[in-house]
């Protein structure tokens, strides 16, 4: 993996990161937002300590590990990745209130056009946030957007040590069970 400096990093802030979608996908992944390391190499959940990759693999979505340059690869298994909001900052915290609203306006129009099955979303502190749902938890959600339902995942972040590789693969695979059901 390419090393980056502090200095080259901070330049990444506020990038934008293509999303890896197509229409009808079986699950569209959202994240919270791009980091720096992601912004910097262009490819999601790429810093080294992000259990995404992992856990997409031990969860039986992708039949090998994948690495963040890889995400392509993807698309053929049915599966995309985007964010809720598309500025890259170092840590979600930077993020506002009203860039929440209007990520999960603007996502929600992107689910319109683009119609995967399920739109899973990977942080219940960033959907609740997105879509002004306070009681929401991890899991399949009552709401959908248009025919597309919704689950929300743990956050593959390796700040979220109330999870581990192991736990989120078993939440990752229920949705997969359901999913491919």
């Amino acid at each position: 993996m390419t090393r980056f400096t502090p200095q080259e990093l901070e330049a990444a802030r506020d990038r934008l990161v293509p999303d890896v979608v197509a229409d009808g996908l079986r699950v569209l992944f959202c994240g919270i937002n791009p980091g720096l390391m992601t912004a910097a190499t262009g490819h999601h959940f790429a810093r080294p300590g992000n259990r995404f990759w992992p856990v997409l693999h031990l969860s039986g979505f992708t039949p090998r590990l994948l690495r963040p340059s890889e995400q392509g690869e993807l698309l053929s298994y049915g599966l995309g990745i985007t964010n809720v909001v598309a500025r890259a900052t170092a840590r979600a915290d930077e993020l506002s209130a009203e860039e929440y609203c209007e990520g999960g306006r603007l996502l929600s129009l992107k689910v319109a056009r683009l119609r995967p099955r399920w739109l899973a979303v990977v942080g219940v502190t960033a959907y609740r946030a997105a879509f002004d749902d306070r009681t929401a938890r991890v899991g399949p959600q009552a709401r959908t957007l248009g025919d597309t339902r919704v689950w929300v995942l743990p956050n593959p972040s390796g700040l979220n040590a109330h999870w581990t590789a192991r736990t989120m693969a078993e939440e990752y695979a229920r949705l997969r069970v359901t999913a491919t059901g």
